[in-house]
């Protein structure tokens, strides 16, 4: 049958009338959760099976962590790799594990996620924000500025699935003789150059949280460059203790009594992630085929820009960044591109502004903001090492490059499932908006 309504009407944005690009939702932004199947559930029930959950004793042990770690160690240069409960808990180990706290600063973007600065504070330590640059990663001219005699420790976070600048960063690292976190909880599976991302700093984290390229539903790793500094990071995710070969606490080593989090990762978590790290190449590589496609074809559209991404092919893939002359632009697209079919199913995050993105950007942290304390005594901003924190001030203005990215920048979640069908409903969506706004 016919479509009655002329070519103008075709052309007119679903917004204002005319017909929408695509009436199905896309798939939900949850790279991981996409390519749970047999081989998860075969592990899983292997440890229910065994009744042995616990990662280091019970009836019939299945050294599922034990096997994630092995194998993670041997994908990145053989560092040692210990399970963790989340990204999150992973982040708070590695601060504690450089003896990072009162009187100290640790540097870290102001694009990034509320775990980083929490981790900072909860350790007692001072954030101070850097800017960002166009890679929307941490900008090495700003961090050089930054830094000062009571830098302690630089936390990299390696935003929206790619890594920025981060050899640079590194290196002025090594030349201020500071630790370097890489915080990959949003890019495992990246690189820069042929390094995986994780393989440049002294410590990276990562994160299994269910919005992550692999995922066991929550938790994470941390994986160091040095065998002592591994040693602490053990015994602080544990009781701050080591474990003998039996599993049971070591007290005897003076070097490892220290004050643990209980942040193990049980059996049941590390074979779903065991199965999930066994796919994460495939995953990342859906991911970044299906957005440098989609990327590349709509490069030639003048008003539309992208986030810089200094090496594509290590790019993990699970966002599309887009960039436009002002607020008012950017949001009007979105819009647009939405009415258009380009979003997901209800409660999904798939097609947004920046300004939607909340609590990735350091202004929207209420309890940074306003230097919010757990305590009734106000630590750490009231203890006297840290006077020097009255002086910050984190509210909007702080970063200039940071706020013009979240007013004019938009973000497209790439599901790890993505048809040939579906990339091309969402090339036809920008072109056609494309067409009326810019």
């Amino acid at each position: 049958m016919s479509d009655s309504r002329t070519d103008g009407q075709q052309d007119q944005l679903a917004l204002h009338g005319g017909p929408s690009v695509r009436s199905a939702p896309l798939p939900w932004e949850l790279p991981g959760a996409h390519w749970i199947g047999k081989e998860e559930q075969a592990l899983v029930s292997q440890v229910l099976s065994a009744q042995s959950p616990f990662r280091f004793y019970g009836p019939d042990p299945q050294h599922m962590v034990d096997r994630l770690e092995q194998e993670w160690s041997a994908a990145f240069d053989n560092r040692p790799a210990l399970a963790v409960s989340s990204g999150t808990a992973a982040l708070s180990i590695a601060l504690s594990a450089l003896s990072v706290g009162p009187g100290d600063e640790v540097l870290v973007g102001g694009y990034m996620w509320i775990s980083c600065v929490s981790a900072i504070i909860r350790c007692g330590a001072i954030p101070r924000l850097v800017d960002v640059d166009d890679t929307f990663c941490m900008d090495p001219e700003d961090l050089a500025r930054k830094i000062n005699s009571r830098s302690r420790a630089i936390l990299l976070v390696h935003m929206s699935g790619a890594p920025g600048h981060v050899q640079q960063i590194a290196e002025i690292a090594r030349a201020n003789g500071l630790p370097l976190i890489e915080d990959c909880a949003q890019a495992a599976g990246s690189s820069a150059m042929g390094t995986r991302a994780g393989c440049f700093g002294d410590i990276a984290t990562f994160s299994f949280q269910l919005n992550k390229n692999m995922t066991s539903g929550d938790g994470g790793m941390v994986m160091c460059r040095d065998a002592d500094l591994f040693r602490r990071v053990t015994a602080l995710h544990d009781l701050g203790y080591a474990r003998t070969a039996e599993g049971r606490l070591d007290t005897s080593d003076p070097d490892c009594q220290l004050w643990g989090v209980g942040a193990r990762m049980s059996d049941l978590t590390g074979a779903l992630a065991l199965a999930q790290f066994r796919k994460l190449e495939r995953i990342t590589g859906h991911m970044r085929s299906s957005k440098w496609r989609i990327r590349q074809a709509l490069s030639d559209i003048p008003g539309l820009g992208f986030r810089t991404v200094p090496d594509p092919e290590g790019d993990s893939g699970p966002f599309l960044i887009t960039t436009y002359a002002d607020a008012a632009t950017c949001a009007a697209f979105t819009e647009a591109l939405r009415a258009e079919g380009i979003r997901g199913p209800e409660g999904s995050l798939a097609c947004l502004t920046m300004q939607d993105w909340g609590l990735h950007w350091y202004f929207n942290i209420s309890s940074l903001t306003g230097k919010r304390s757990n305590s009734r005594d106000g630590f750490p901003w009231s203890h006297p090492a840290n006077s020097f924190g009255a002086q910050i001030d984190y509210g909007r203005g702080a970063l200039p490059r940071c706020d013009d990215l979240h007013d004019r920048a938009a973000l497209l979640t790439i599901a790890s499932c993505l048809t040939r069908a579906d990339e091309d409903d969402i090339i036809a969506a920008f072109r056609k908006v494309a067409a009326h706004l810019l």
